[in-house]
């Protein structure tokens, strides 16, 4: 790992130059972070603040530490480590429409632990999961998702466990299949995603996901489907720059083996040993997430739980998102490998039948 990370380096650093010089060689991308609102940011100071538009490092010295031993990341080598990804992608993908700043590519070198190849790949995935999902990244802000945010179907709990990691809470059978499309709560899901990662606390400690399963039924159950399934743990396993650490499931219902049984031909090994179900016993959710930054509702002591909070933040972030979604296609004109990560719709074919299977396990545990 480190011998072919160093000669990646010496390739492409020898040949770097400043970053106006790769501004002059491509001319429609800012190198320069998108604005965001100081005012907003201000109005939720529970919430980190993402990295200055000139790149400066915020990490503690015990985050650093902790980058340096878990993402091989080295302070000293960091922006040439950022100037080498940049060059690969000015080289071997010249017509793809990206951000190139410090701040974000850095995203992906901390998610692939400084590979660079990798690193590159996670990146086309990145922007080829819009390509391939229109329905969820076209005019993708908060304001389209406000209904979801409404019902309360997700929030980030305000305080981040002894880990440093925040905790994104989903509630599943707060959504009915009458309310709106399934793919608007993975709209929010992503916006969500989209503003944890911000901030380089998240980049080097991962997030931790705690799914609610109460009132899910066979409705809820058997919407969205393999193909869709597929698509959204695709995203998540390989689309987009951030660490999920743990999956807490709670009160789950029979059913959910047979939502798992969906989901799990689709996960890696190592994300699939990352999923605890506690069923109804919070103690053993207890002994995953303290009490003390779990809300009332699970037993916790930090108070009620605020499904308010996180929805005023991305709201206020509006501005943001558009600058960052509703732009033109990033592919227009890129050619990509064969081995991409959608496989497009004539996979749809082999996983309806793989989903008519599935449903009879779904109806049998129901």
């Amino acid at each position: 790992m480190r011998e072919r990370r160093f000669s990646t380096r010496k390739r492409f650093f020898l040949t770097a130059s400043p970053s106006q010089s790769m501004a002059d060689q491509h001319e429609s991308i800012d190198l320069r972070s998108p604005p965001v609102d100081p005012a907003a940011a201000a109005g939720h100071s529970w919430f980190p603040a993402p990295p200055p538009p000139i790149y400066t490092c915020t990490l503690t010295p015990e985050l650093v530490a902790k980058a340096r031993e878990e993402l091989q990341e080295k302070p000293e080598w960091r922006l040439r480590d950022v100037q080498a990804l940049r060059d690969m992608i000015l080289k071997e993908q010249p017509n793809l429409r990206t951000r190139l700043d410090d701040t974000f590519l850095l995203r992906f070198l901390r998610a692939r632990k400084f590979d660079y190849d990798r690193a590159l790949q996670l990146l086309l995935n990145y922007h080829a999961g819009r390509k391939a999902w229109p329905e969820v990244f076209q005019d993708l802000k908060p304001s389209t998702v406000k209904h979801v945010l409404d019902l309360g179907f997700l929030t980030v709990l305000p305080q981040p466990d002894p880990n440093g990691r925040y905790i994104l809470c989903l509630r599943p059978g707060k959504w009915k299949p009458n309310d709106y499309p399934f793919v608007d709560n993975v709209r929010a899901i992503y916006l969500t995603l989209e503003k944890l990662i911000q901030p380089e606390e998240t980049q080097v400690n991962g997030i931790v996901i705690l799914a609610d399963y109460t009132g899910v039924g066979m409705s809820q159950a058997s919407n969205p489907g393999p193909f869709l399934a597929k698509k959204v743990v695709s995203i998540l396993q390989d689309g987009f720059p951030i660490r999920i650490k743990a999956v807490n499931i709670i009160n789950e219902p029979r059913i959910f083996k047979g939502i798992f049984a969906i989901i799990k031909p689709f996960l890696k090994e190592k994300m699939a040993e990352r999923y605890v179900l506690h069923g109804s016993d919070l103690r053993s959710l207890h002994r995953n997430i303290p009490r003390s930054v779990l809300p009332q509702e699970y037993g916790g002591t930090a108070g009620q739980l605020d499904m308010g909070a996180w929805s005023s933040l991305l709201l206020d972030c509006e501005e943001e998102f558009i600058v960052e979604f509703c732009q033109p296609d990033p592919l227009e004109g890129v050619v990509l490998p064969d081995s991409m990560l959608f496989e497009g719709e004539q996979a749809s074919g082999q996983d309806d039948d793989t989903f008519r299977g599935l449903r009879s396990q779904l109806y049998y545990c129901y």
